[in-house]
């Protein structure tokens, strides 16, 4: 509460809005920390621009994506005429011949757009590559913040509709997932080590998915009294409990879907054999 006795200010004050404002506390440095706070977001940016890197050249190699009876997770649903044919897959060639370019650049659409607008997400490369801010109690390089009101930051509030088009996606990796239960003459009954890499992969998936912040909400958010409806109360508390690891989740499916991949990538150049159990 302001007295009339304050010292008068002599510090130096940033210029414009933000941690260096007038209404501020008048301190010199950016921040007082002396740990090493900027590791988390330099691992941050690190890991995700590697993920970058290896899915945008497996998205446009348009190559080694299937290996009887594994697809990559990249390009699964087969949605364009000139993909490889899947025996018993997903194929719908709903594109037809025109489209030109890699397959995977129509499937990637989804599964991308989910992770960029994901809460933990946004956090993530918000601090990691924007610097918005870099870490807790470090002041942002930025003068003027808007939040997510523009573009190109209000499309952040399409996560939920991402979210039905997510649980579609893992609906089919499902079903690649169990076709992976054949050997490559497409016999059932058999198991290989890239049907365990893919039950590994599709259980990240849907643990992520489910965790989504959204689902959370969809399932019961909006209930007012949870006695009247045990159900979903027994279901929002078992999100719940998923959602307290959506970080956890959101690196280990990104991890699995990546090696997912490139197991299948391994396997189709002809760089591994895929060692079959039974």
């Amino acid at each position: 509460m302001a007295t009339g006795t304050e010292p008068p200010d002599t510090e130096p004050r940033a210029p414009g809005g933000g941690a260096g404002a007038g209404t501020r506390a008048a301190i010199a440095v950016p921040h007082l920390r002396t740990d090493r706070w900027w590791l988390a977001p330099a691992a941050t940016a690190a890991g995700l621009l590697a993920f970058i890197v290896y899915s945008t050249w497996r998205a446009f190699a348009d190559a080694d994506y299937y290996a009887a009876p594994y697809v990559s997770p990249f390009y699964s649903p087969c949605l364009a005429e000139r993909c490889r044919t899947m025996h018993a897959g997903p194929n719908a060639d709903l594109f037809g011949s025109w489209w030109a370019i890699s397959p995977a650049i129509i499937i990637l659409i989804f599964p991308l757009g989910f992770r960029l607008t994901c809460y933990y997400y946004r956090k993530a490369y918000y601090r990691g590559f924007w610097l918005s801010p870099p870490a807790c109690a470090v002041a942002e390089p930025h003068r003027k913040y808007t939040g997510e009101t523009r573009f190109p930051l209000i499309l952040q509030n399409l996560h939920r509709y991402f979210f039905y088009a997510a649980l579609l996606v893992a609906g089919v990796l499902t079903y690649d997932t169990v076709l992976a239960f054949r050997d490559p003459h497409y016999h059932w009954g058999h198991m290989g080590l890239g049907t365990l890499v893919f039950l590994v992969n599709i259980v990240l998936i849907w643990a992520y998915t489910l965790s989504c912040h959204s689902c959370r909400h969809i399932v019961g958010g909006r209930l007012k009294h949870f006695s009247r409806h045990p159900v979903r109360y027994r279901m929002w508390g078992f999100i719940s409990r998923l959602n307290a690891r959506h970080m956890l989740l959101a690196w280990t499916s990104l991890f699995s879907v990546a090696l997912a991949d490139f197991y299948v990538y391994l396997v189709a150049s002809g760089a591994f054999d895929d060692p079959r159990f039974f």
